[in-house]
């Protein structure tokens, strides 16, 4: 299952009621679809799963396979800390057209490695779909090890890990010891170039909602070579990266679409909107990083 280079992360947009908004997330769509993603994943933390119910879930996914119609994959996050649900919203879509669903690593249980292996390998055995292994120890507290990656990835349908645990050598340890079909992702943006240069596939993607053009075009120029221009549009992305994640995601990619014409700020609580003096310090990177993009 190859997402491409960039795959986006796509946010749920809300309501003033909380509700879904529903013509905001197919504007959404056709917006990142021209402009720079190569799939979509829908229902991740990006897209704050934890405050969505069952039902939401699959109303969100069915209506952005719909929408995305096969141009693009779709991939549905259906992980949880909970091994019998996760098999469960993972057996309810697949009749809904997904290319594959991602598997967070069990938060807040804390699963040793063995717990961890379990855990993916009995969703694996329950559904033909393809998996997305997402490795994310800051929002899990436990890290998937590159022991346990690599065995995962012995297991077919697993396919694909998003490594957001921000360890280069761990991550070249998954690279050097995984067959070349088993891709690799970065789950942070700000390592999609060091990614690439040791043998990663792409980034999953918060930043692409507003910059992904720009990240195609760093991602190409390493390809063709040009390492100078990818390094230099890496150093100017590199701030606005970094603002992205000043507030718990997904607050302020929502607050910085509105710098791209959509007026998504609304949040689910316990997530709260950003303050008027941070949305002027986000606003004063996101200038200088146009002036210099």
């Amino acid at each position: 299952m190859d997402l491409g280079r960039i795959a986006t992360a796509m946010v749920t947009p809300f309501q003033e009621n909380g509700d879904i908004d529903f013509e905001a997330v197919e504007r959404l769509i056709e917006y990142l679809l021209a402009n720079g993603t190569d799939s979509i994943v829908v229902c991740g933390t990006t897209g704050e799963s934890p405050t969505l119910s069952t039902e939401e879930k699959l109303q969100l996914i069915r209506f952005t396979v719909e929408k995305v119609n096969k141009r693009v994959p779709v991939i549905a996050g259906t992980g949880s800390n909970n091994t019998k649900q996760t098999i469960e919203l993972t057996k309810k879509i697949e009749s809904l057209g997904v290319d594959g669903v991602m598997l967070v690593a069990p938060y807040y249980n804390k699963p040793n490695q063995k717990g961890l292996y379990a855990h993916f390998e009995a969703v694996a055995e329950e559904t033909t779909l393809p998996i997305v292994v997402y490795n994310v120890p800051g929002r899990t507290s436990s890290n998937i090890e590159a022991a346990t990656t690599i065995a995962l990835s012995k297991i077919p349908n697993i396919q694909v890990v998003k490594e957001a645990s921000g360890n280069l050598d761990q991550i070249s340890e998954i690279l050097a010891n995984t067959h070349d079909k088993f891709l690799v992702y970065s789950g942070d943006d700000a390592l999609t170039l060091p990614l690439l240069a040791i043998g990663g596939r792409g980034v999953i993607s918060v930043a692409s909602h507003i910059v992904g053009n720009e990240m195609q075009a760093m991602i190409q120029a390493f390809e063709e070579g040009r390492h100078a221009f990818a390094a230099k549009m890496h150093q100017t992305l590199l701030p606005l990266f970094k603002q992205l994640f000043k507030n718990p995601n997904p607050v302020p990619i929502k607050y910085a679409m509105s710098k791209v014409g959509f007026h998504i700020e609304k949040v689910r609580l316990p997530l709260v909107e950003m303050t008027d003096e941070e949305k002027q310090e986000f606003d004063h990177v996101w200038e200088q990083v146009k002036q210099n993009i």
